[in-house]
């Protein structure tokens, strides 16, 4: 079992009062988005919450999530990733580690993605990049460094444990930026809205 973790309790501190996870995007919020295909793959799905983060936990109310609200996630990245893997099922073979903030990423993408890892065994670690090969987002990391996961600190998210295990990292190239475009300001929202029709 593969289950999802879709990271999304961060402050949202670049977008002056705004919750970037609670933009629309097609007129759908981008948490409810980012949860509704990664149910869609069928694997289980964990979300991590700040605490009293009703307006987010209302934006995914139908969708019915396991949520696991992270008391410390006001000091960086990596506590949300310690509370998530804490909370992952027991049988869990691998974990797919997804940002809440990815407008574009599709359900297909997520599901070659688990595929690729059923292909290849719970030894790699798989990263999405964009189709011209920039890395990016989500990675699926194998049960063998979750031990490693739940040690991290900081702000800089699991990037220590992709350094540590560059040998092991296989590259899954998503269609254009798919993996690699975040918005974190009002402006590259608006930006992207031009653009994208989004």
């Amino acid at each position: 079992m593969i289950p999802i973790l879709i990271l999304a309790a961060g402050s949202s501190s670049r977008m002056r009062g705004q919750d970037k996870l609670l933009q629309t995007v097609h007129g759908e919020a981008l948490l409810h988005r980012i949860v509704r295909i990664a149910q869609g793959t069928l694997a289980p799905v964990v979300v991590a919450l700040p605490p009293n983060a009703a307006l987010r936990r209302g934006a995914i109310a139908d969708l019915a999530p396991a949520v696991v609200e992270v008391a410390d996630a006001a000091s960086g990245m990596a506590a949300t990733i310690r509370a998530g893997i804490a909370a992952l099922p027991a049988e869990a073979s691998a974990v797919l580690l997804m940002l809440a903030d990815l407008p574009e990423v599709e359900m297909q993408d997520l599901r070659r993605l688990l595929d690729v890892a059923r292909q290849h065994g719970p030894a790699t670690i798989l990263r999405a990049t964009s189709q011209s090969g920039i890395p990016g987002h989500p990675v699926l990391f194998p049960r063998r460094l979750f031990a490693e996961l739940s040690a991290l600190q900081g702000d800089e998210g699991a990037r220590a444990v992709l350094t540590a295990h560059r040998g092991d990292i296989q590259f899954v190239a998503l269609p254009d930026d798919r993996a690699t475009t975040d918005l974190d300001t009002p402006e590259q929202w608006a930006a992207w809205r031009q653009r994208t029709g989004g």
